[in-house]
C-alpha cells in the first residue's frame, strides 16, 4: 500500500502539514508529549502544528521532528515539502498521490454523489466543498479524556493466557475470516464483555499490540468511561479519533452523524486498529463503528451490550487454576510460587480465578518480598477481611463492583443484595424472587439486567452465578445497606418456602402418600409407576436446590422451629433412599433428631435415631457409628413400647454388624427382627419382615452358607410378588427386584448359571414396571456374566454393551437405589 503522505498535492494548502504530521505521530506510536520530548520541540508547539496554526514550519524544526519520528529519507522529504507549501513564500510542489482530505463531505450527499471528502471526477481541487464551520468547544468529558492523545497505552508483560479468545480474533483480523467485502453485514468489530476484574482491558491492548504488524496504518485507543457519571459523549470520541487521525480543529465536523460519515469516509481504506475501551451502552458505540473496510475495532463493556447489531461477541470468564498459578508466577517469580504449590492453588481458588484479584495477589508479593504464599492465604481466609486484603496501591477489587453497583436501578441493587443470602453454586429465579420478596417474572428482569451488566453470570438458561467476590461484595452491602432485623425475617420468609417446597417435593416419593392421593383424584385406580415426570421434576429440584433447602433447614433449628425441621425430615427420608451417595443426609436427620430431643418428641427421636443410623450404614460406610445409633433407637423403642420402629432399629443394627463381618450376630439380630415383625400389622410390618429375609440371606451367602440363603431369598421373593397382586405401590415392585437380583447372586455363586439367568431377567421385568432403568445396571452386568459362562458370547456381548451406555448416562449425577424406605433395600 502506498505511503499517503509520500506526496503532497496543490488541494491540501495549509492543511497538507498537519495531517501529514498526525498520521506520522500516529503509526509512531507516540503521543505528543512523548513527541515533544524526543524532538526538543515544545507541547505546545507540536499542538499548534497538528491544529494547522503553523502551517509552515522552519526546516530545522521539520528535521528534529523527522529524526524524532525515526522517518526514512522519502517520508522526511515529504514533511519537508508539505511545510514548504504552508510558508508564506514557499513553492508549492504537486504529485501523482493525495492524503486523506482535511474536509468533510455535505451530510447527505444525493445519490450518485462522491465519497464524502473526495472531489468529483473532473472538478478542479479548489472547488472541493468548503470546509464545515469550526466546532464548538468540546464537552468537559472530552476535555478531560485528552483530545489528541490516542496511541496504546503499553501492553503488559505478564500477560497470561487467552489464546483461544485471541486466535478467534487473530482469525476475524485476515488471517481466516473473509474478507468484510465479502460480508458486509459482519465487519471487523469485537464486543468483549464480561464481569468487572476480568481484565477485559488488558486483554484487548494485549490483542492489540499482537496484531499491530496487521494493522500498519495505525493504531488507536479511546476510554469512553461507561463507569463515570457521564460517560463519553459519542461526538466527543469521534472529535477526538478524528484529530488523531490528522483532521485539523478547523475541519472537524459540528455534528454527531457528520463526524461519524467522515471518520467513516478516513477509515474506509485504512488497516488500523481502534480499541474503544469501558463501552457505556450502544448508542454511545454504534457511531464509532466503521461501515466497512479493513479496520478492526474492538470494544471492551462490562455489560452484553445486547442490542449492538452485527458484531462479534467475545465473553471472557475467569482463569483456570493452571492459568492463574501461572500468572502468579510471572508477577511474583516463578520459584517463589513453586516453592508453595499447594498455597499457592488456595490463593487462586481464594482470589475467584479473577484476574484483577490475582494481580493485586501477586503485587501485594511483590511488594512483600519476605512474606510467604501461606501466609497472604491467611490473610485471605477470613471473608470478612477479603475484599480490604485485595487491595495494594491503586488496585482494588471492590471499587471495580462499586462502579457497575451504583449504576443499576435501586430494585435490581435489592435483588444483587439479597443474591448474597442464597446459599448454592448457582440459583434459580424463583429462589432469589423468595429472598427478594419480588414475583418471579419481576426478579428474572432484574436477573437479565444484572447478567447484562456483568455481575451475574448465567450457568444454565435457568440459572444464575454469583462469582464468590461479587457475593461477599454483595454481603457487605446488605450489611450496610438493610437492618439485622429485616433480614432475619427475610430469611425467615424464604427458608419457610424452600422448606414447604421440599417436603412436597419429598413426599412425592412416599408411596403410601403417592397411593392415597390417587385414590382421591381417580377414584383408587392403580397409579402409573412409569408416569415419572411428577418425580422426576421434583427430584430435579430436590437435587438441584439441596445446598438452599438444607441452608433454610439450619436456619430453622437455629431459629428453634423444631417441628419444621422434624416434618422436612420425615417427608424427606423417603427420597433419601434414592440417593444414598449424599453425604447431607447425615447432618439432616441429626438435625431432625436433635429437633425432636428439643421438643420432648420420643417417637419422633426414636424414627429419626433408625435413620440417622440407616445413614452411617448405608451412606457413609461408618459401621460402627451406625450400630451404636442403630442400639440407641433400640433402647428408646422399647423404652416407649413401638414395635415396629424396634424392628427397623433391628434390621439397621443387623446391617451393621454384617458390614462389620460379624455374621452370626447380624443372623441373631435379624431373627429378632422378624419376631417383632411378626407381631405387628400392616403392610409397612410385612415389608419389614421381607427386608429381614434379604438381609439374613445376604449373612448366610457371605458365611458360605449359600443354600439357606436359596431358601431365605425364595421366601422373600414369594412375599414380595404376593405385595405386588396386594398393594398398587411401586415398592413391592422394586422389592421383588432386588429380590430377585439377589437370588442371581446366590445362584451364580453355586454356578448355576442358567437358574441365576433366569432370576436375573426376573428382576429387571420388575425394574421395567417402575420404570427405574439407573437400578437395572448392576443386574445388566450380571446376567451378562451368566450369558458368557453359558458360552453366548453375542447375546452376552449385547447386554453388557446396554449396561455400559446406562451406566454412562447415570454417571454425572449422583444417586442411590430407589427403595422402600431408608435401609429397606440399601442396608439389608
Amino acid at each position: 500500500m502506498a505511503d499517503p503522505g509520500s506526496t503532497v498535492t496543490d488541494t491540501g494548502e495549509a492543511d497538507q502539514f498537519c495531517l501529514l504530521l498526525a498520521r506520522y505521530r500516529v503509526r509512531a506510536g507516540l503521543t505528543q508529549e512523548e513527541l515533544a520530548a524526543v524532538s526538543g520541540i515544545s507541547l505546545r508547539a507540536v499542538g499548534d502544528m497538528e491544529r494547522g496554526r503553523t502551517r509552515g514550519p522552519q526546516r530545522r524544526t521539520v528535521r528534529a521532528l523527522a529524526e524524532a519520528l525515526r522517518l526514512d529519507r522519502r517520508r522526511a522529504a515529504a514533511l519537508e515539502q508539505a511545510a514548504r507549501a504552508g510558508r508564506p513564500r514557499g513553492t508549492r510542489a504537486t504529485g501523482a498521490a493525495a492524503p486523506a482530505p482535511a474536509v468533510p463531505a455535505p451530510a447527505a450527499a444525493p445519490a450518485g454523489t462522491p465519497a464524502a471528502g473526495t472531489p468529483a471526477a473532473g472538478t478542479p481541487a479548489a472547488a472541493a466543498p468548503a470546509a464545515a464551520a469550526p466546532a464548538p468547544e468540546e464537552s468537559a468529558a472530552a476535555q478531560a479524556a485528552g483530545t489528541y492523545a490516542l496511541a496504546l497505552p503499553r501492553d503488559i508483560a505478564d500477560f497470561t493466557a487467552r489464546e483461544d479468545a485471541l486466535a478467534l480474533i487473530t482469525a476475524l483480523a485476515g488471517t481466516g475470516e473473509p474478507a468484510p467485502e465479502d460480508r458486509p453485514a459482519h465487519p471487523r468489530v469485537v464486543l468483549i464483555s464480561g464481569q468487572p476484574g476480568l481484565g477485559k482491558t488488558a486483554f484487548a491492548l494485549h490483542t492489540a499490540h499482537t496484531l499491530s504488524h496487521l494493522f500498519p496504518d495505525g493504531q488507536l485507543s479511546l476510554d469512553l468511561r461507561g463507569m463515570a457519571p457521564e460517560p463519553l459523549a459519542a461526538r466527543d470520541a469521534l472529535g477526538q479519533i478524528l484529530r488523531a487521525l490528522g483532521v485539523a480543529d478547523g475541519a472537524v465536523p459540528a455534528g454527531t452523524e457528520e463526524r461519524a460519515g467522515l471518520y467513516r469516509a478516513l477509515v474506509r481504506e485504512r488497516r488500523l486498529v481502534l480499541l474503544l475501551d469501558n463501552a457505556a451502552d450502544e448508542s454511545q458505540v454504534r457511531p464509532l463503528l466503521p461501515g466497512s473496510g479493513p479496520a478492526l475495532t474492538v470494544v471492551t463493556s462490562r455489560h452484553t451490550l445486547p442490542g449492538l447489531e452485527s458484531v462479534h461477541r467475545l465473553r471472557l470468564d475467569a482463569l483456570t487454576a493452571a492459568e492463574a498459578a501461572v500468572l502468579l508466577g510471572r508477577i511474583a517469580g516463578p520459584d517463589r510460587i513453586a516453592a508453595e504449590p499447594e498455597a499457592t492453588a488456595e490463593l487462586a481458588r481464594l482470589c475467584g480465578y479473577l484476574p484483577l484479584a490475582l494481580r493485586i495477589a501477586g503485587q501485594r508479593l511483590v511488594a512483600r518480598p519476605q512474606q510467604t504464599v501461606s501466609h497472604l492465604v491467611r490473610q485471605l481466609a477470613a471473608e470478612e477481611y477479603r475484599l480490604d486484603v485485595l487491595e495494594t496501591g491503586d488496585l482494588a477489587v471492590r471499587p471495580a463492583f462499586a462502579l457497575s453497583y451504583r449504576r443499576l436501578p435501586a430494585e435490581t441493587r435489592l435483588v444483587l443484595r439479597r443474591c448474597a443470602l442464597t446459599a448454592g453454586y448457582d440459583v434459580t429465579a424463583a429462589v432469589v424472587a423468595a429472598y427478594a420478596e419480588l414475583s418471579v417474572p419481576r426478579t428474572e428482569r432484574h436477573l437479565e439486567q444484572l447478567t447484562d451488566a456483568g455481575l451475574i453470570q448465567l450457568s444454565t438458561p435457568e440459572r444464575y452465578r454469583l462469582h464468590d467476590l461479587v457475593r461477599l461484595y454483595a454481603g457487605e452491602l446488605l450489611a450496610a445497606e438493610e437492618t439485622p432485623e429485616g433480614l432475619e425475617a427475610v430469611r425467615g420468609r424464604a427458608g419457610a418456602w424452600l422448606l414447604r417446597r421440599a417436603a412436597e417435593a419429598g413426599l412425592l416419593f412416599d408411596p403410601e402418600a403417592a397411593e392415597n392421593g390417587a385414590d382421591d383424584d381417580s377414584g383408587g385406580g392403580d397409579p402409573d409407576p412409569a408416569a415419572t415426570g411428577a418425580l422426576a421434576e421434583a427430584a430435579r429440584w430436590l437435587e438441584e436446590e439441596s445446598p438452599e433447602w438444607l441452608a433454610a433447614l439450619r436456619q430453622a433449628f437455629a431459629a428453634g422451629r423444631h417441628r419444621e425441621v422434624i416434618d422436612t425430615a420425615e417427608a424427606m427420608h423417603w427420597f433419601s433412599d434414592r440417593l444414598i451417595s449424599w453425604d447431607i443426609w447425615a447432618e439432616v436427620f441429626q438435625l431432625s433428631v436433635d429437633a425432636a430431643r428439643a421438643c420432648g418428641d420420643r417417637l419422633a427421636e426414636t424414627v429419626h435415631l433408625n435413620y440417622l443410623a440407616w445413614t452411617y450404614s448405608t451412606c457413609l460406610h461408618q459401621y460402627r457409628r451406625g450400630a451404636e445409633l442403630a442400639g440407641e433407637a433400640l433402647e428408646s423403642a422399647r423404652m416407649i413400647g413401638d414395635r415396629e420402629q424396634e424392628g427397623w432399629a433391628l434390621i439397621y443394627l443387623g446391617g451393621s454388624l454384617r458390614f462389620l463381618v460379624r455374621h452370626q450376630e447380624a443372623l441373631d439380630t435379624y431373627r429378632q427382627a422378624a419376631e417383632v415383625f411378626a407381631a405387628v400389622p400392616g403392610r409397612s410390618a410385612r415389608l419389614g419382615g421381607l427386608v429381614t429375609l434379604r438381609g439374613a440371606a445376604n449373612c448366610l451367602r457371605e458365611s458360605g452358607r449359600v443354600e439357606e440363603a436359596v431358601e431365605s431369598r425364595r421366601l422373600a421373593l414369594a412375599g414380595a410378588l404376593e405385595l405386588v397382586e396386594l398393594w398398587s405401590s411401586p415398592l413391592p415392585h422394586l422389592m421383588a427386584a432386588f429380590a430377585a437380583h439377589e437370588l442371581g447372586l446366590d445362584r451364580a455363586a453355586l454356578k448355576r448359571w442358567p437358574a441365576a439367568e433366569k432370576a436375573y431377567r426376573q428382576a429387571l421385568v420388575h425394574f421395567e414396571a417402575v420404570g427405574r432403568p439407573d437400578s437395572m445396571t448392576k443386574t445388566l452386568t450380571e446376567l451378562g456374566t451368566a450369558l458368557i459362562e453359558q458360552g453366548r458370547a453375542d447375546e452376552a456381548r449385547e447386554i453388557l454393551t446396554e449396561a455400559l451406555t446406562d451406566l454412562s448416562s447415570e454417571s454425572s449425577r449422583p444417586h442411590g437405589r430407589h427403595s422402600t424406605r431408608p435401609g429397606a433395600t440399601t442396608a439389608s
